[in-house]
């Protein structure tokens, strides 16, 4: 997907070295390792590109975490949609949520099975979270001038097949009531003649017809019955048998006198992401949205996204500690991961949802995994591999290369630095005209180290900004 007309480019300010910073998760002080880059813009297919290089923003800061060496090893993952059923405990949650709004009724008992509700666990491990925070307390205030208000995205309809049904039921029962008739198949209808007083039938009674052919209509009958009802039970059976889906439980109808009512809306946002809206896209378009959700007109909850080409990426989720009981960190993922469904019935290429971080060394952060289909990201060669593959690796050893193929390799290494893009002094180059303009020390192993942070066709496409 190539960056809409009028789109501005990606421009980020790389920092130079790695950043040392207290781990949020092992409380190790100067244990947690990344590098860092600010994005001053950046188009929805680059973000896409880097979260599938293994980055991640918060708010306007984009970090990759230094695999081999950071204490805590976080490992990109994402959920495969299509094939997600709900387990035990997501479907707890869901008919709680139900409870709740249909009857008013609630436990505030401690919810061991959903260890961290907030997905705000990937924003607030080192400085730059301090930042992030104050962000997501001004995202309380109404929105800004210069957000947009998205209208609710509509399912798209499917095509109905009611009126097909209905008619081809007629048409059965037609059938069944003229073979019923007594009367010939063909569409010419034989026309007795008046017989003669005394002869022939009397046309006033039914005709007269043979013991043995009357059983022979019966056992016709009989067998065209058995037929449609074992058609209508191998119809019934697979539906019966079928589990229910999250949308099942999400869009299940509450009773008229319901006790609660829950609305969820959806507002782009402000964030590095240029919005874009191309006409093969989702409705919503593709950038960052707020999804609100109201319950009695009270905002409980906000859950932050990011749409791309590819996927719908989890952001994070802030909500009104009031409400934990209803386990809001878990309802809102399956409702994103509804409304990836959803998004892909007309953009068929948008079918992953993004879920950050899996953080096997921290006990507390495997439950990401528990939403399967999942597949955890290589962090060498970038191919994505099936999360139970992983998992025994990981058992023996906090970092991992999960590519078996010992001779795969990067196929995004960088092989032409002088081909990288640079903005310097306002204008737009290539690295090798870069390099003679430049004045001062040499920043070609900066440059390097960016270029192969990012990946051949970002460091073509995207503006790094030298000073």
């Amino acid at each position: 997907m190539a960056a809409a007309s009028g789109t501005s480019p990606t421009i980020v300010e790389y920092f130079e070295g790695e950043d040392f910073y207290r781990c949020g998760y092992c409380k190790n002080e100067t244990g947690s390792r990344s590098n860092g880059m600010w994005a001053h813009s950046m188009t929805v297919q680059d973000y896409q590109d880097l979260i599938d290089r293994g980055w991640r923003r918060s708010g306007k800061y984009v970090y990759k975490p230094v695999m081999n060496q950071t204490c805590c090893p976080q490992y990109t993952i994402r959920c495969r949609p299509l094939h997600f059923q709900p387990s035990k405990s997501h479907k707890k949650v869901l008919k709680k949520m139900f409870k709740y709004l249909s009857k008013g009724e609630f436990s505030k008992g401690n919810n061991e099975e959903e260890p961290m509700d907030s997905q705000m666990d990937d924003a607030g491990m080192h400085d730059f979270a301090l930042k992030s925070k104050l962000d997501i307390k001004s995202d309380q205030r109404p929105l800004s001038e210069d957000c947009h208000e998205i209208k609710e995205s509509k399912v798209k309809e499917k095509e109905d097949l009611e009126p097909k049904e209905t008619k081809m039921l007629n048409k059965s029962h037609a059938k069944q009531e003229k073979l019923g008739s007594g009367e010939p198949s063909g569409s010419v209808k034989v026309v007795p003649s008046t017989p003669k007083p005394g002869k022939g039938a009397d046309l006033s009674k039914p005709p007269c017809r043979k013991a043995k052919d009357i059983r022979k209509e019966r056992k016709r009958q009989k067998l065209i019955l058995k037929s449609q009802t074992d058609q209508v039970q191998h119809e019934e059976k697979p539906k019966l048998n079928q589990p229910k889906s999250i949308e099942d439980f999400i869009f299940d109808t509450l009773p008229d006198k319901s006790a609660h009512q829950l609305e969820f809306t959806r507002f782009l946002c402000s964030s590095p992401l240029e919005a874009e809206n191309p006409p093969n896209g989702p409705d919503c378009g593709y950038g960052s949205f707020h999804q609100q959700y109201w319950l009695d007109g009270k905002i409980i909850a906000v859950g932050v996204i990011d749409v791309l080409p590819y996927c719908v990426s989890s952001v994070y989720l802030y909500y009104d500690p009031d409400y934990a009981f209803l386990s809001l960190g878990v309802y809102s993922a399956l409702r994103e991961i509804a409304f990836t469904r959803e998004l892909h019935e007309k953009t068929s290429q948008l079918s992953y949802y993004y879920m950050g971080f899996y953080i096997h060394s921290c006990p507390k952060m495997r439950y990401k995994g528990q939403y399967r289909p999942s597949d955890l990201l290589c962090p060498e060669t970038y191919v994505w591999v099936p999360i139970e593959q992983c998992l025994p690796a990981l058992e023996n050893s906090k970092y991992c290369r999960f590519n078996q193929d010992t001779k795969a390799v990067d196929e995004e290494r960088i092989k032409e630095l002088d081909r990288l893009r640079v903005l310097y002094k306002r204008t737009i180059m290539p690295y090798n005209i870069y390099k003679k303009r430049q004045k001062g020390p040499s920043d070609e192993a900066i440059v390097q180290q960016y270029a192969d942070l990012v990946g051949q066709t970002c460091s073509e496409r995207m503006l790094l900004f030298r000073s």
